[in-house]
């Protein structure tokens, strides 16, 4: 079971500032665009599908002993114009560097991260297109001696 809550941080101002807390006890702050404190909620969606296909994708290329140097995914999303504003369109694109990673791997770790594995992109796929591109940066062996 997942668990969490969200507390409202100034109940006597007009703010609409709170803090969550995770059922594993980590807290983070969420916010409007107003108060601008904190990411707002939806925000918090993309950063999930996004933090959600990353942990997929990097446990499978590790499994391939891929020699992943660096990893980053980054997600845009297209909202609805009318309340609930869901995702309509979302963009991720993988950018791995390393040491001969093959091409043909990354593209199974994201396939096998959408089509089975990451929760967050099975629930936005309900009401969203999803697009995925890639890109491998190539690292020389040789850059790694020494670090």
């Amino acid at each position: 079971m997942i668990s969490a809550s969200v507390t409202l941080t100034q109940p006597s101002s007009n703010h609409r500032q709170f803090v969550a807390t995770s059922g594993t006890g980590h807290h983070l702050l969420i916010d409007d665009a107003v108060g601008n404190t904190g990411a707002k909620p939806i925000e918090l969606v993309a950063i999930a599908l996004a933090g959600c296909t990353a942990f997929d994708v990097i446990g499978i290329l590790r499994k391939k002993r891929q020699q992943v140097t660096g990893y980053e995914v980054r997600v845009e999303a297209d909202q609805a114009l009318t309340p609930p504003q869901v995702f309509t369109q979302v963009r991720l694109h993988h950018i791995v560097s390393g040491v001969d990673i093959a091409e043909q791997a990354l593209e199974d770790a994201i396939r096998l991260s959408e089509e089975k594995y990451c929760a967050v992109g099975a629930m936005v796929r309900l009401s969203a297109e999803m697009h995925t591109t890639f890109e491998v940066v190539p690292v020389a062996e040789t850059a790694l001696v020494g670090t």
